[in-house]
């Protein structure tokens, strides 16, 4: 008896592998012909036929292809979620559980979100199967993880109708993957940032291959890009390959793109005008779509609170509230549309017509323009360039590999080193040393100011600077220029003289001797001569010797 019971219950659990098994069998079955009903995302909906389709509603077909088209032009999921937010555009979201499961809401559009709408095949319509895989943990618990493309069990393409194509799908799955800036050890492509660097991203080490990351130094105010090799130093503990001055480099490719993109700028400017016009076109469609939808329920909340029996009030109350929320969104989304609608207006008008026409035919101005940030540059670049390899040796070597594989080789000179560059440029000391013959160092940092004159460091002239760079460069003090000239202190006067300090200090009031300031803590060397000593009162009686300088 015991064995008999123990063999059912083995039979049984066979049974159940076996019925699992089955049913397993029969969804892979049903996945590889493509009829296996899964859930779908918002903008896809099944018909009575259970075929998917896309979504009736013209505003939620009109927020996805306006949501694609917007990655395809700014390339991150971060800038369409700007832009979203900055154009006041709503994103459709369908409820999956609870008891509104199945009604559409309209919210603002976060990153998280965005990111599952780009990742999700369905929108390039494809049905796939087995896009994640589930285990059963010691503990009891599940656990869920999403497997790479090539490992999904089943990938119909063109399965259904879609937004965008398949090929625009793996385009954006490569191009996520680029500027994941977390993703891998070597970090190859991350998105344009706000850093002044030129070519983030696009430089490769011209000794190891390595992909070079960007270091930025402050320069007389400024952020200087610094390109350096150091990820085999980091893991192995060794010097860095080579690190290169970033400034020059990108000055040069900067001109090296003038050069090349003056002969189509008519084109460009062209197309941005057109591109900037149906952004803006699309946009206040879609804010229209919005009203409208604001509109249509305000008006079934009247319907439904003009149909209820007025003697119940319970529920009559209920829907004029809901009326009055219906009303006052309406009223808000209106207001939205008309401030935006009014902006957009002020954006296209004639003036910036003929503003983007004439930057036609100046792209230099364009590309030097503050108003166009460093993001906008790099972006640029991207679409021209590969990437450029650099090296260093007696000079730098910059080797640009533009998209569709033409190459230039740049040869710069090494820039020179930051000591050197924060030197004062030599007429600015050849002026210092010319003036210390009549001022003082206060004096002299005053003066260069008011030309204009600058420091090595780019700051204003002081009296300390004035001092230092005496030093220095072994300039003679003023005092010491004074001495030469046969110039004596108050106190030689004196001792000359054999009177006081304050006779000496009187006869310079007086006029008789003449003070030089040679400090500016206010300290004097006075010069007199023969005939000014014979004028005093005591020089009647006793003869001194000449006193060195010159007469008043």
């Amino acid at each position: 008896m015991f064995y008999d019971t123990c063999l059912k219950g083995t039979f049984s659990e066979g049974e159940l592998h076996v019925l699992k098994a089955r049913l397993l069998g029969g969804i892979r079955s049903k996945a590889l012909r493509g009829e296996l009903k899964n859930p779908i995302p918002v903008g896809l909906l099944y018909d009575a036929q259970e075929h998917v389709i896309l979504d009736p509603d013209r505003q939620v077909q009109q927020a996805l292809r306006t949501f694609f088209e917007t990655f395809d032009r700014i390339g991150t999921a971060m800038g369409t979620v700007k832009y979203f937010h900055r154009e006041n555009l709503l994103f459709p979201r369908r409820l999956r559980r609870g008891m509104h499961k199945g009604e559409l809401l309209w919210v603002p559009l976060v990153h998280s979100r965005a990111l599952q709408v780009l990742h999700n095949p369905r929108y390039a319509g494809a049905f796939v199967h087995g896009r994640q895989r589930s285990h059963k943990t010691p503990d009891g618990r599940h656990h869920t993880r999403k497997v790479p493309q090539d490992e999904w069990e089943v990938v119909i393409p063109g399965a259904h109708p879609g937004y965008i194509t398949w090929q625009q799908f793996q385009r954006h799955q490569q191009q996520l993957l680029e500027y994941a800036q977390a993703h891998g050890a070597d970090r190859r492509k991350s998105p344009p940032g706000e850093g002044p660097a030129l070519l983030q991203g696009l430089v490769v080490c011209g000794v190891c291959g390595k992909r070079m990351t960007v270091h930025y130094h402050t320069v007389q105010g400024r952020l200087r890009p610094q390109y350096t090799c150091q990820r085999e130093g980091i893991e192995h503990a060794r010097r860095l390959c080579q690190s290169i001055p970033g400034h020059g480099i990108d000055d040069a490719i900067g001109q090296l793109l003038l050069e090349l993109m003056s002969p189509v700028t008519l084109d460009v400017a062209l197309a941005v005008q057109e591109e900037l016009q149906s952004r803006l076109e699309e946009a206040g469609r879609l804010r229209k779509q919005q009203v409208e939808r604001a509109r249509y329920e305000a008006e079934l909340a009247q319907q439904r609170y003009m149909q209820v029996d007025p003697r119940n009030r319970l529920v009559a109350d209920a829907l004029e509230l809901d009326w009055n929320e219906r009303l006052r969104a309406l009223r808000e989304q209106e207001e939205q549309y008309e401030q935006q609608r009014q902006a957009d207006q002020a954006i296209v008008n004639e003036k910036v017509r003929q503003e983007i026409l004439s930057l036609a035919t100046d792209f230099p101005r364009l590309w030097r323009s503050p108003k166009t940030s460093d993001r906008q540059r790099k972006q640029m670049v991207r679409l021209l360039i590969e990437d450029v390899t650099l090296s260093r040796a007696g000079e730098i070597t910059a080797q640009i590999r533009f998209k569709g594989g033409a190459t230039r080789t740049l040869m710069l000179p090494i820039p020179p080193p930051a000591w050197q560059v924060r030197l004062t440029h030599p007429e600015a000391i050849e002026e210092i040393d010319r003036l210390l013959d009549e001022y003082t160092d206060a004096e002299i940092a005053a003066q260069l100011d008011q030309r204009g004159l600058r420091s090595g460091t780019g700051g204003h002239f002081t009296r300390l600077t004035i001092g230092r760079l005496r030093r220095e460069y072994g300039l003679k003090s003023r005092y010491d220029r004074l001495r030469e000239r046969g110039m004596l202190t108050e106190e030689e006067i004196a001792a000359e003289l054999d009177i006081h300090v304050q006779t000496v200090r009187r006869w310079s009031k007086r006029g008789l001797l003449k003070a030089h300031v040679y400090s500016d803590k206010h300290v004097f060397v006075r010069t007199g001569g023969r005939a000014a000593a014979d004028q005093t009162p005591r020089a009647q009686a006793h003869r001194y010797p000449t006193i060195w300088g010159e007469c008043s």
